[in-house]
């Protein structure tokens, strides 16, 4: 009981620790926008976007995906405390990393003309292109360097290296972008990527790393399996990218420039603020899978307790968002962007669905189970795209939000099926009274959120808030003792 009890709180506390961090991270980046638009204006911000879209789609071409799928190898080795397999998959990151880093800082080099005719019509920039070619590597570097942080789950480490590489970014670009203006757009770049590469190495030397001196040859031959479940991993991401901007075209086109700001704006809240408590979530909950891998029994514990904790942490968050949709859009953007209210009120609702499907899911990565993983990825995301578009086509935005609901739905169903017959998983029968209890809660602030009644919507809503937090708190205090966690915390202060 008493390991159950730590195994939850172990749970909560990743994803306290890695979700504030992403709610820092957030707040850097929205300073910094803020700030770097007054200093450069729109120009200046289009053209930073530009050489930063070009960075990351060379970055997610060229980097085999290693600084995911090694995550998986270093903790299976950290499981089973075999010093020598960790060391020994470290040692293949790390060369992997340069050779795939100084390759990709080439090709952007060597394709520099045609990347500056591709993004702003001329070569003008074709310079600038062979300079910001060295964040590349830079990039690759300090992601390889998290990876080995989040393998090993050093949890402060790692949040500390996130934390203070965002800062020193921030704090060390703003005066380039202060005295320079828009010519300072690439040196802060070079400069920001620089830091974080930095920073993220202090940490990995900090937490005493061993690394064994291996060849470029041997590292490809003995890393084939970590290469391809990255590639695989590298593949789905850019299928995702392709599926939104071909949906982006779609939307553009038939209705209009200002509806794409819509779509984008309520996709921003579902899958950028709603969605950082998965973010938060997998940066441990991946490498903790990865290392009890081949146990079934630990299996379906790890994934029951991840899937139980998501739910009731995002239940109340789904409630919020519903009640108060129409202000918190008003906050974040305008009243300008009120048609993106009915997208994110329905979308909301397929994030308590993708709580549960993105627990079970992450088995299969873990497995490394690369055929099966480009197979389901490639369908859900021609599924999505599918439902997507004609979801728009026939009710426009609502028919967006109608089309992720359905499209979570069928997500969680089949991944539910997709790992009973291939690996026998299934989530315990006790899971589904807090699933069907969760989901009664939020379903009830949907439809109390029709009413046309002021004082009666509001007034449920904010019970259905209060009742959604109690029950929430109630199910994790039974589990973790989050009472007795709070009253020993404040005996020793």
């Amino acid at each position: 009981m008493e390991d159950q009890k730590q195994s939850y709180r172990q749970v909560v506390k990743a994803t306290s620790l890695f979700g504030g961090v992403k709610v820092f991270g957030i707040i850097i980046s929205v300073l910094r926008s803020k700030v770097i638009a007054i200093l450069i204006g729109a120009e200046g911000m289009g053209i930073a976007s530009l050489f930063l879209s070009t960075l990351n789609m060379a970055n997610g071409a060229t980097n085999l995906g290693m600084d995911k799928s090694a995550v998986k190898d270093i903790s299976f080795a950290r499981e089973k405390e075999n010093q020598q397999d960790i060391a020994k998959a470290i040692s293949i990151l790390s060369r992997i990393t340069w050779i795939t880093g100084i390759g990709g800082t080439l090709l952007i080099m060597i394709t520099s003309t045609w990347l500056s005719e591709l993004a702003f019509g001329n070569k003008e920039y074709t310079l600038l292109f062979v300079w910001v070619a060295i964040s590349l590597l830079f990039m690759q570097l300090t992601n390889a360097k998290l990876a080995i942080l989040q393998g090993m789950r050093k949890h402060r480490a790692l949040a500390k290296a996130n934390l203070l590489g965002n800062f020193l970014g921030l704090v060390g670009t703003l005066p380039l972008y202060y005295f320079f203006g828009i010519d300072a757009i690439v040196p802060a770049i070079v400069l920001s990527t620089f830091l974080s590469m930095a920073v993220t190495h202090y940490y990995t030397l900090k937490s005493e790393v061993k690394v064994e001196r291996i060849g470029s040859s041997a590292a490809f031959k003995e890393g084939k399996g970590m290469i391809r479940l990255g590639i695989m991993l590298s593949i789905s991401g850019l299928m995702s990218l392709l599926g939104a901007y071909i949906l982006q075209v779609y939307i553009s086109s038939v209705g209009g420039i200002d509806q794409v700001g819509f779509y984008n704006a309520g996709f921003v809240i579902l899958n950028g603020y709603v969605g950082i408590i998965f973010s938060a979530m997998g940066t441990d909950y991946f490498p903790r899978l990865s290392g009890i891998i081949d146990d079934l029994k630990k299996i379906q514990q790890t994934v029951f307790e991840q899937a139980h904790v998501a739910l009731l942490l995002i239940s109340p968050i789904i409630v919020v968002f519903i009640a108060f949709a129409p202000q918190i859009i008003r906050i974040l953007y305008s009243g300008e962007f009120d048609p993106a209210i009915v997208f994110v009120s329905w979308g909301i609702l397929g994030m308590f669905f993708k709580a549960v499907s993105f627990s079970v899911g992450y088995i299969i990565i873990a497995k490394g189970d690369s055929n099966l993983f480009l197979k389901t990825t490639t369908s859900f995301n021609i599924l999505l795209l599918t439902l997507n578009i004609l979801g728009y086509t026939y009710y426009g935005l609502l028919g967006l939000g109608v089309s992720f609901l359905v499209y979570f739905i069928i997500h969680f169903i089949a991944i539910q099926i997709i790992t009973y017959y291939r690996y026998r998983f299934y989530l315990r029968r006790d899971f589904y009274g807090v699933f069907i209890a969760c989901l009664l809660i939020c379903a009830g602030a949907f439809l109390s959120s029709f009413l046309d009644n002021t004082l009666w919507k509001y007034s449920l809503l904010v019970l259905l808030i209060l009742i959604s937090s109690l029950y929430s708190f109630y199910q994790l205090n039974k589990k973790m003792d989050v009472i007795g966690l709070i009253k020993n915390r404040l005996k020793r202060k």
